[in-house]
């Protein structure tokens, strides 16, 4: 027998079940209250409501209290109406197992159970101090008032000593709120003058309104006559027990079934019966079921079981339908060169007797006789990344299905690098790639800043071309997203209408110093720019050093309009020349030199004619250009050898933007396949004409074809303040 408090229309309301839980029941209020009333109470609208919580505290009994050598007795606290209430809470008694109540008291008790169940004991749940009790010996039909105390005690608990055959109770509590606690220990074995004999019991029968078979049995259990006053002693529990004959009242419905209105277990909306047979093999059975199953624990024999229990049927032979294909996390995507499990399921059709042909969708396909190889899932490695088309054919004698699943192997980003220029001209195009490592990851995502007040663009692409119309330094920032991880790199631009820029070389010494790190090549610019400033007594606002990624190393210096107050005008061409004159004349006289390490001086020269620094991204040099490469310093050494005999050279160019200039952008990424113009034979001048000819400067807005190419795996380094 189980009790339970169901809430229905916002109405919380107690239920009673004889079977498990199969037929639930209201219970029915007692006929008469307290003090002999008639109580007006009709089911369904009005009933006994209980309240159920069983205590935590050993030393109290809770809203409702049983004992298993007590079968048929239950005391609890509740109300009649409606619906359960917190209001007019009286205490209830049943003596037969919840079939008819009692009210016992019109407040809330403690009661405990001694001699089992033969002495109910019940103390008030007041704040107030007491020294009475009551005692029934008669399963709560009469009570009688005793006093334990001779001083009133507030009662904090009340604890039965262990045994089945106790009469010992314990009291503690009390006598005030200043005083310390006090046992009261009762004993109440001198009420009873003898043991309880054969004669003074009688038979009881466990029944549900009338019904004897409870959970398929009849039990008849030994109780004490009402009018007997002897102590009980050891349980015997029930004296006998029989299966009784199956009816429907014993069985309930099957898993996937639901009662109707008839009475009748039929499938629900959701489940297909069907479906229990989608894993069996032809040749195996399976059991069919009628849609009703045996209540738990339930004992009945013959009758309706046979009729009631699920029948061996033989599996039949189906065609494969409902196929799929998944990936045992669940997730369409998967990294390169891990493991990716495949599960193939199938609603109906017999696996073991079928053909499973699986392509990967990457050159690689395997198949499969029988249901046993792919019960741990279809292992696959991906060597490469991409969206890959995977499908799956299984097929027997009597048909086939098949199914597709897309899936995107990706490799994780580890590294994104910015390629950028260090200075353009404003109003001039610049391009920018994001170059990324390992350079094949899967589908990306860009995310471009232009400073950090600008609203993002976002591309799939890794390149973007843009324009400065506001000179002075910019950031740019690129985020590159590849599923979960997110890498961004951050690069500064100079834009300016006109500037200026030398090549530097350094002594031999340093190479073998150069680890070729982004990072050394940045404190070294550092370090250059330091020693130009101190050298020449330029400001350190009108210097950008960038040294150049690659052996032997090189570095690229930039001289910049830079406006030091709000009310002085730019820098003008001629200031430029100037302070370019100054640098030029300082390094030729070795000037210009920096301590690596002690006793390691490092002598900065100015090399040759160069335009802005060349990038270029590929990740090797081609023929032209190394041939390109080597011709241009062929030429360079010669012009060395005839400067040193005849006369000085500056090696400077001069940058200034040009009204619609439609030469080449001047410091935009060149491809390493980018050849030399050509010249008709009659416009080449000799080593010797070319030192004699006056070197016209004009102020141009490209790159100058005597610039050498340069080719790098990543954008120089390079540090402006």
């Amino acid at each position: 027998m189980f009790l339970a408090n169901k809430k229905i229309d916002n109405q919380v309301k107690t239920f009673i079940t004889y079977n498990k839980g199969r037929d639930w029941s209201l219970l029915q209020a007692p006929d008469t209250d307290l003090r002999g009333n008639p109580v007006h109470c009709l089911l369904p609208y009005c009933s006994l409501h209980l309240h159920l919580k069983v205590s935590e505290n050993p030393y109290t009994s809770g809203n409702i209290a049983s004992r298993d050598t007590a079968p048929s007795i239950i005391v609890a606290s509740g109300n009649i109406g409606t619906e359960l209430s917190d209001d007019d809470i009286s205490m209830f008694v049943s003596a037969d197992a919840g079939n008819t109540w009692r009210q016992i008291f019109e407040e809330e008790h403690s009661v405990l159970y001694l001699d089992q169940g033969g002495v109910l004991v019940a103390i008030k749940h007041t704040s107030l101090p007491i020294r009475h009790l009551w005692l029934s010996f008669d399963e709560g039909k009469s009570w009688s008032k005793y006093s334990f105390t001779s001083l009133p005690l507030f009662v904090d608990g009340v604890l039965g000593e262990p045994g089945e055959e106790t009469l010992i109770m314990t009291v503690f509590g009390h006598f005030s709120h200043r005083s310390e606690w006090q046992l009261v220990k009762i004993d109440y074995k001198s009420i009873f003058d003898r043991r309880c004999a054969e004669e003074d019991y009688r038979p009881w029968q466990l029944h549900s309104q009338g019904e004897a078979c409870i959970m398929g049995a009849k039990r008849i259990y030994r109780k004490r006559k009402s009018e007997k006053k002897c102590m009980q002693g050891k349980y015997a529990g029930a004296m006998t027990s029989e299966p009784c004959v199956c009816t429907e009242a014993d069985f309930d419905c099957d898993y996937g079934y639901e009662r109707h209105s008839n009475g009748q277990c039929l499938p629900a909306f959701w489940y297909n019966p069907s479906s229990l047979s989608k894993d069996c093999s032809i040749g195996q059975s399976y059991l069919n079921s009628t849609g009703y199953r045996k209540v738990v624990s339930n004992n009945c024999t013959d009758g309706v079981r046979e009729q009631y229990t699920a029948k061996p049927q033989q599996c039949p032979g189906k065609a494969p339908q409902g196929l799929r294909i998944i990936t045992t996390d669940g997730k369409l995507t998967a990294e390169q060169g891990h493991n990716v499990t495949f599960l193939v399921q199938l609603e109906e059709g017999d696996l073991q007797r079928s053909l499973i042909q699986v392509d990967f969708g990457d050159g690689i396909a395997v198949s499969y006789a029988n249901l046993s190889s792919t019960e741990d899932g279809i292992k696959h490695i991906y060597q490469n990344v991409g969206i890959f088309r995977v499908t799956v054919l299984v097929e027997n004698s009597l048909g086939s299905d098949n199914a597709v699943l897309y899936l995107h192997v990706t490799c994780p980003l580890e590294h994104v690098h910015l390629s950028l220029p260090f200075v353009t001209t404003k109003n001039k195009e610049v391009n920018a790639t994001a170059l990324l490592w390992p350079s094949q990851v899967g589908t990306l995502t860009y995310v471009w800043w232009f400073g950090n007040n600008t609203e993002p663009l976002i591309t799939l692409e890794g390149s973007i071309t843009f324009t400065f119309s506001v000179e002075g330094m910019n950031t740019i920032t690129v985020q590159v997203s590849a599923g979960n991880i997110i890498l961004q790199d951050t690069k500064t631009i100079a834009v300016y209408e006109q500037f200026q820029s030398l090549r530097l070389s350094f002594s031999p010494n340093l190479d073998d110093y150069n680890p070729d790190i982004p990072e050394w090549r940045r404190d070294i610019s550092r370090v250059v720019k330091r020693a130009l400033v101190e050298a020449t007594g330029i400001s350190s606002k009108h210097i950008l050093v960038a040294v150049l990624p690659g052996l032997p190393t090189s570095a690229e210096l930039f001289i910049l309009p830079y406006q030091d107050a709000p009310a002085e005008n730019k820098r003008k061409t001629e200031d430029l020349e100037q302070i370019s004159e100054i640098l030029v004349q300082k390094l030729k006289q070795n000037f210009v030199h920096f301590d690596l390490k002690p006793g390691v001086r490092i002598l900065v020269h100015a090399a040759h004619l160069t335009a802005a620094p060349l990038v270029d991204p590929t990740p090797s040099h081609s023929g032209s250009a190394m041939l390109m490469l080597l011709s241009v310093v062929f030429v360079g050494l010669a012009v060395f050898v005839i400067y040193k005999f005849k006369r000085k050279i500056p090696g400077l160019n001069i940058y200034a933007q040009m009204q619609n200039e439609k030469d080449q952008e001047m410091i935009s990424p060149v491809s390493q396949r980018e050849s030399i113009p050509n010249a008709p034979q009659s416009e080449l001048m000799s080593p010797e004409q070319l030192v004699d000819e006056k070197l016209d400067v004009q102020p141009i807005g490209s790159i100058s074809t005597a610039a050498e190419p340069q080719s790098t795996k990543e954008i120089p380094t390079y540090v402006n303040g």
